[in-house]
């Protein structure tokens, strides 16, 4: 079973308590069980400054900024959506524009008059007083962007890839990057220096590599943390920074106090960034999977009574406390293909409730409704993980496909997965990510696609 990691996404803007800058990123009601939280969850000084209650995303959350004086923050989703709390003011969004790629990072200018979306082709957009330094938008990268820092005087911008490399723009300087080593894991995140002479680079195993004056003060890469790193946000006086696991375990070093949560208990709700108070005393976590998200851009087609049903279930499974693998799909035993066939079930597709994931490449190629790992899926597809249909070796694990976009990056829908202990996995948002580069995003490559 493939260990995912959501990083979703969203819109417009909230003061609280009312909303302002409503856009097309907002989406229906859902119907969604959710995980506990509220999407945003602060720790030490970090104060939670209003949540998501009656409203549907258009597409998940994937990035969040404060404002300079932590009495506000902002959170991106995938479309391009911008949500404002606190403080923090509306300045504009590409929700409801038909990006090319999905936004997976941002960045606050230091007046907080303004905030940088970053995505994952390298396109940069800018809102407010938020100047245009260039973007990687029209190369050609060896692999997506996955992370983006500003200069403390807001005159430039580094963007990450997830192989390290690292990109530089307006006055922000090269200090080096993982581009050309063989890493065990992608690079998931970057934290730059407070004097910007410098930057950190996290993996998802933890792993950290410093450049120019950033400084070395341990890593996770050999702590058997069972889950993957999905971010990094470094102290007030760069002495020390946090990483975040995708369970919302957070790993302090150097300087940095570990602030909670405590106790960390299962289930999680799958956390997908940490963002530091500007006084370096606590810090606030995003977790997707609290919002409910109706998948509405990029528009589903005539996939969307599929990725709607299969929205309505994501959370923690309720059955999980009946024993190894119980849950609401059928008996008790790995289940990612219980729950997507269940939810073509619902829509009136007449597919057999499979138990192996082989079975239902089987039953979609003899009808000729397979498609091969290169071509490009619809939402409301199976995405099927592995090298190929014979064995629950080669055939480990599927889910649905929920949003498409240009470029060809999805976000899936799955059951039995996220970041729990094995045998209590639960229902999340995966992505978004390259379907090419799933053996690193996921850990196995997607090896086709079957259509309702």
């Amino acid at each position: 079973m493939a260990l995912t990691i959501s990083l979703v996404a969203m819109a417009a803007s909230l003061l609280t308590p009312s909303l302002v800058g409503r856009s097309s990123a907002l989406a229906g009601p859902s119907a969604a069980a959710l995980f506990a939280g509220t999407g945003v969850s602060g720790y030490g000084s970090a104060v939670t400054r209003g949540g998501f209650g009656g409203i549907s995303l258009a597409s998940p959350a994937v990035a969040m900024a404060s404002t300079p004086s932590g009495n506000g923050y902002w959170v991106a989703a995938a479309d391009g959506g911008v949500f404002s709390f606190g403080d923090a003011a509306f300045y504009g969004s590409t929700g409801g524009w038909r990006i090319n790629a999905p936004v997976i990072a941002m960045a606050a200018t230091p007046d907080g008059r303004g905030y940088w979306l970053a995505a994952l082709d390298g396109g940069v957009f800018t809102f407010g007083d938020a100047q245009f330094y260039g973007s990687t938008g029209a190369l050609k990268l060896n692999q997506p962007v996955v992370g983006m820092a500003a200069t403390p005087d807001g005159r430039g911008y580094w963007l990450v890839a997830s192989d390290g490399g690292v990109f530089t723009f307006g006055d922000a300087q090269f200090y080096g990057s993982t581009g050309a080593i063989r890493l065990n894991q992608p690079i998931v995140g970057v934290a730059a220096t407070t004097d910007s002479r410098g930057y950190w680079l996290v993996a998802a195993d933890g792993g950290v590599f410093t450049f120019g004056d950033a400084r070395f003060f341990g890593s996770a890469a050999n702590e058997a943390i069972g889950t993957s790193v999905t971010g990094i946000a470094t102290t007030r006086d760069g002495g020390g920074y946090w990483l975040v696991a995708a369970t919302a375990g957070v790993l302090p070093f150097g300087n940095a106090q570990f602030l909670g949560p405590s106790p960390n208990d299962p289930p999680f709700s799958p956390t997908a960034a940490i963002v530091a108070t500007p006084d370096g005393r606590g810090y606030w976590l995003l977790q997707p999977g609290d919002i409910p998200t109706g998948f509405a851009d990029p528009p589903p087609g005539g996939g969307a009574g599929i990725v709607l049903t299969a929205a309505s279930q994501v959370g923690p499974n309720p059955d999980a406390g009946l024993g190894p693998f119980c849950n609401l799909y059928g008996p008790c035993e790995e289940w990612c293909a219980l729950f997507a066939t269940w939810v073509w079930n619902q829509q009136g597709i007449a597919i057999p409730r499979f138990a192996f994931t082989g079975d239902v490449y089987d039953w979609g190629a003899a009808r000729g409704l397979a498609l091969g790992p290169g071509q490009v899926p619809a939402a409301g597809d199976f995405a099927l993980f592995g090298t190929g249909p014979s064995s629950l070796a080669t055939s480990t694990h599927m889910g649905i496909v929920a949003q498409v976009w240009p470029d060809g990056a999805i976000i899936s829908i799955e059951g039995d997965a996220g970041p729990e202990p094995n045998d209590t996995l639960a229902v999340i948002e995966n992505g978004p990510y390259l379907p090419a580069d799933s053996v690193q995003f996921n850990g196995d490559p997607i090896y086709a696609y079957v259509q309702p």
